[in-house]
């Protein structure tokens, strides 16, 4: 994404690998004369091991070393579909293509051998690869080799730092860095983590780049007014203490800060797509211009060294899609080195590595602040509901990233089910993980093609998961993938008078889930994978149009763990219906007070509005009023402060206070022995459902909103807020990328004094699966099935964005107000509620949103298949382990790496000091020998993260920090029936395996 992108620029010593954001590096050198340079052209991405920091040129200790590096950024999608950013089609949308750069660069590093160049979404990298003959794969492994090209970052694309979940960006890393280490090994291993473009930075990312091996991470795009303090400061590097869990240095990552975005200087760009004026060094020329560009460049490289404490400081050469003609880039690069070497004492210039500028004996501050670095105000205010009002494709990003990833833990393990390496699905969910794609801020035929591409994974994986379900059942029969459940459609289920559910489970503990299938009128019998009957009832929802609202079976399924149960439905033939409709509530004063409850919880409902006004949590005995409602900001279109917009990038309201849909609700009430709900209907466009099953801890709120109005002429965007007594301080907290968990302050920041101009978007952050406020002694948590935006804009109160419908674009670059028709227009979600003592929240709040991440998934069958294997019985449940995993682990994967070998990768999800009274913070100590049921450990190595490197084997570069020395980390011992993991703790393996029967 080119917008809103200021030039660009990158401290390093000699190489990209360990400089980064947020280590401010102390160098104990005076300041130096403007004249005295040494220049370094930075044409490597931190990549290559062989080629690493041995193939970066000498520094000057006592001169100012500029590093200058040649790069392109390829948007993975945004103005163009992904094929046609890299075959060049649709120039008139924007010049863009990706073979003719990367054609081009060769072509260029093959020209001259001092030149280097850094390249980094690797999902263009290897398509481009994959149509090249062996001969030019062999010259451009020789460059690699040579550190000329260096990859940086080295994932499938340049993920979202604010709506991506942590194992989406684990699983999209590890794909192309596999890509890298598979087609160069150590060679094109990236040193350094380079995110220029993403719109705001969370501690999480930084933690998980440390995991995976990084030594430093660069980045260009951060909140103005901390930029600007930090400039002042001399703080545009720091370690970045990313954990308050993990043990230092385990996440401690070097981070600077690039001082133009990531573009070049003003007029000093020399590619097709600018118009600065080429390098003209013939003094008989009337354009002759060398020196004044030389003087020029002297005074900017002078200007940007005093904001940063070492004497490296880099500059970014490239920008969006640029290079296709990289001769013209790089014949002015070679001019300019020259010509300011002529000038110094040392008559060097050289192309440096993207790793060079690290400098580990700098002493460096260490930025832990819980806040995350910060995201850009508009990124901030741009609301993360895009994800779902810019494609519909978004709200089942989790779906098929889970259901064909964490569904097939124990399926793809299997012999028979190994495939390549790179699925269809895997491709298409890494691509969506892009910082145009899941964030929302692309056009919408791009949306429109991202979602093509899902549904070409998902039907590919739905043949897997066929195959791999007939061999483990003992059943060939054909499977029934009912993609529209969450709006109540599966033709099977609403046809047939008998079929079979099979409900698979992807954690590793025991789960009891509530099945809920549209069907026709009538009763049915629901059978276990035993043959007993178990409860079950059919819900009819009256309503004018039966097809939108059908009636819905419900039952109970004990599903094991990391494992399948199958439930048969057959229909009672001519049995008068006993299903259960919801009857409608009179407003009247005097009414009673509506309640839903089962053993755990209470909810009661206002009888004058039809609102929530209160829960209980009987256990606890703890009583919140709460009153929960939707609302909507009126979305600017500028004012007299600012012409600025609300669009796909942009979240700024027009005024402060929200307007509420309705202040009241028509409410209907469902009670059956299975499940209670209130149904209430706030307008035309917006609707939700407050349920309770029993057993269940939480209250679960689905609501319905879409096609929001916008006849008036006003841009709407939509909030759900809950509102309570609740003394926060102005204090709530939300999850990191899904993980840790942020205090956030309003109108605060940790490390500069905030002039608050957007007093609403200015306090609004990425919550990925949770928020919540207390007050010490009592907690309200919101847990979310999608990336949304929220906040807590007064004490008491949060708020999360479910939809925006707007009428102006933003001016960021899409060109294309928020406005989807069709089923995009149209959103349901849900929000699931937990009330409990602030010691013991954290026990609901991370086991019930590992669970809404890693939801049961259904798939049905008509029955009656022909046996897999003649000689042996049907299965009708199944599990993948032995025993189940305690609480507080999570398999986090578990996939084919090749014949014999697995990818297996364990956490503990809960954080140093949460949920002390169960002791679920404490370290866990695992065998894993005999712990899956179809295979057995025979060796185990274990990996970095991305299991790119040995851990016995993998190092990097230690910083002296302002903090005191760093702790000696613990020395390596691997026993596969002793893992111990510590809170926060991510470990990954590389498990050879011996396979077991598996057919029934």
């Amino acid at each position: 994404m080119g917008a809103y992108a200021p030039a660009a620029g990158v401290s390093a010593r000699g190489c990209l690998d360990a400089a980064g954001p947020w280590t401010i590096s102390r160098a104990l050198r005076p300041p130096l004369p403007p004249l005295c340079f040494f220049l370094l052209l930075l044409l490597a991405a931190p990549g290559a091991r062989a080629g690493g920091y041995e193939t970066c040129p000498t520094v000057q200790p006592n001169m100012l070393n500029v590093h200058l590096v040649p790069h392109t950024h390829d948007d993975v999608g945004w103005l163009k579909t992904v094929d046609q950013y890299f075959y060049g089609i649709k120039n008139d949308i924007q010049h863009a293509g990706v073979q003719y750069i990367l054609d081009s660069v060769i072509s260029a590093l093959l020209a001259d051998p001092t030149r280097r160049f850094i390249y980094v979404e690797i999902a263009f990298f290897s398509r481009w690869w994959h149509q090249q003959t062996n001969a030019m794969r062999e010259v451009v492994r020789d460059l690699v080799r040579q550190g000329r090209l260096e990859f940086a970052n080295g994932g499938w694309v340049m993920n979202d730092e604010a709506a991506t979940h942590y194992g989406a960006i684990v699983d999209q890393m590890t794909l192309g860095l596999r890509f890298l280490e598979d087609t160069f090994g150590s060679d094109g291993r990236p040193r350094v983590a380079w995110h220029i473009d993403p719109f705001g930075h969370s501690r999480e990312q930084a933690s998980l780049f440390a995991q995976m091996g990084f030594d430093g991470f660069f980045f260009g795009r951060l909140d103005y007014q901390d930029k600007r303090v930090r400039m002042q400061k001399l703080e545009m590097e720091q370690v970045w203490r990313a954990s308050a869990s993990l043990k230092p240095p385990t996440a401690d990552l070097f981070t600077g800060v690039l001082p133009n975005g990531y573009n070049p200087p003003m007029n000093l760009c020399w590619d097709v797509l600018c118009v600065d004026q080429p390098v003209v060094e013939d003094p008989r020329s009337p354009e002759y211009n060398a020196k004044e560009l030389v003087d020029y460049f002297l005074n900017v490289a002078t200007a940007q060294g005093r904001h940063y404490r070492t004497n490296h400081i880099v500059m970014t050469m490239g920008s969006d899609f640029q290079y296709e003609n990289a001769n013209m880039w790089f014949k002015n690069l070679d001019k300019l080195i020259r010509l300011v070497n002529a000038q110094v004492s040392v008559p060097t210039l050289w192309y440096p590595c993207a790793h060079v500028h690290l400098h580990p004996g700098a002493l460096c501050h260490v930025h832990s602040s819980q806040c995350c670095l910060c995201f850009l105000l508009f990124y901030c205010g741009h609301s993360i509901t895009n994800d779902h009002t810019r494609s519909s494709s978004k709200q089942w990003k989790y779906i098929v990233l889970q259901f064909c990833s964490s569904f097939l833990k124990p399926l793809r393990t299997l012999p028979a089910s190994t495939g390549p390496f790179a699925s269809p699905w895997d491709k298409a969910m890494a691509v969506l993980q892009h910082h145009d794609a899941v964030s929302g801020t692309s056009r919408q035929h791009v949306a429109d093609d991202y979602a093509r591409q899902l549904a070409a994974g998902w039907g590919s994986c739905e043949v897997l998961l066929s195959n791999a379900l007939a061999r483990l059942r003992g059943f060939k029969d054909h499977l029934t993938f009912c993609r529209q459940l969450n709006i109540s459609i599966c033709p099977l289920s609403q046809t047939a008078a008998r079929f079979q559910v099979i409900v698979y489970n992807p954690l590793g503990r025991k789960v009891n889930w509530m099945v809920r299938l549209p069907v026709s009128e009538g009763v049915f019998v629901v059978k276990d994978p035993n043959g007993r009957t178990v409860p079950s009832d059919v819900v009819i929802y009256p309503s004018s149009d039966s097809q939108a609202h059908p009636p819905e079976l419900l039952f109970s399924a004990s599903l094991p763990a990391l494992g399948f149960s199958t439930y048969s439905v057959a229909q009672v033939p001519r049995w008068k219906p006993q299903a259960r409709a919801p009857q409608p509530i009179p407003r009247r004063s005097w009414s009673p007070a509506l309640t839903i409850e089962n053993e755990h919880i209470r909810a009661t409902f206002d009888p004058d509005t039809g609102l929530l006004m209160e829960i209980m949590n009987m256990n606890q005995r703890l009583l919140l009023p709460v009153r929960q409602t939707f609302f909507w900001y009126n979305a600017s279109v500028g004012d007299n402060e600012s012409d600025q917009a609300s669009g796909a990038y942009i979240f700024r309201p027009n005024q402060q206070k929200p307007l509420p849909v309705s202040r009241w609700a028509q409410i209907r009430l469902v009670k059956t022995p299975l499940v209670q709900e209130v149904h209430q209907n706030f307008s035309a466009w917006c609707s939700q459902v407050v349920r309770l099953y029993p057993g269940q801890r939480h209250l679960e709120l689905e609501w319905s909103v879409g096609p929001i109005p916008v006849g008036d002429t006003w841009g709407k965007e939509v909030i759900s807020r809950f509102d309570t007594p609740l003394e926060t301080k102005g204090r709530f907290y939300t999850d990191s990328n899904g993980r840790e968990i942020l205090e956030r302050r309003r109108d605060y920041r940790p490390t500069w004094k905030l002039n608050q101009t957007e007093p609403v978007a200015g306090n609004y952050y990425p919550v990925n699966t949770r928020i919540y406020i207390t007050d010490g002694k009592m907690q309200l948590t919101v847990l979310t099935d999608r990336s949304q935006g929220g906040s807590s804009l007064r004490d008491g109160s949060l708020e999360l964005m479910v939809h925006r419908r707007l009428l102006k674009d933003d001016e960021r670059g899409v060109s294309e107000p928020l406005m989807e028709n069709g089923s995009g227009a149209w959103v349901r979600g849900r929000h699931l509620v937990l009330l409990d003592t602030a010691q013991a929240a954290a026990a609901g709040h991370r086991l019930l949103a590992e669970q809404e991440v890693l939801a049961p998934q259904v798939v049905l069958a008509p029955g009656g298949g022909a046996a897999y294997n003649l000689g042996a019985p049907p299965r009708t449940q199944f599990s993948g382990l032995r025993r189940e995993l305690p609480p507080s682990v999570h398999l986090l994967t578990l996939a084919s790496w090749g014949p014999e070998m697995l990818l297996l990768r364990l956490e503990h999800q809960f954080a140093v000091g949460e949920d002390s009274g169960r002791n679920l913070s404490a370290p866990v100590t695992l065998n894993l020998r005999d712990l899956f049921s179809t295979f057995t450990i025979t060796r185990l190595q274990e990996t970095t993260l991305v299991a790119n490197q040995l851990r016995e084997a993998a190092s990097r570069l230690k910083w002296t920090t302002n903090t005191g020395p760093t702790p000696h980390q613990t020395p390596y011992q691997l026993d596969p029936a002793n893992i111990t993991l510590e809170p926060m703790e991510i470990r990954t393996f590389l498990a050879s395996v011996q396979w077991k029967e598996v057919d029934g």
